[in-house]
């Protein structure tokens, strides 16, 4: 997770700042959650990038620094 907020207009701004080129990201590793909330829960939205599975990336760290 990359950043999580309840208020809409922040997450809008941070996604229009990822966008505007502002930070370096691939656009097909992003993922865009609402968690949609209810009477006891706040609606959340949630902004993620795919992160390779752990065992790989200790395994191409491992492989990287041995070469």
């Amino acid at each position: 997770m990359v950043f999580e907020t309840r208020d809409e207009s922040e997450f809008h701004a941070r996604l229009r700042d990822l966008r505007a080129g502002n930070e370096p990201y691939d656009e097909e590793l992003v993922r865009i959650d609402t968690f949609c909330g209810r009477l006891s829960h706040p609606t959340v939205r949630r902004l993620s990038v795919f992160v390779a599975h752990p065992a790989e990336i200790t395994t191409a760290s491992r492989d990287h620094t041995a070469g």
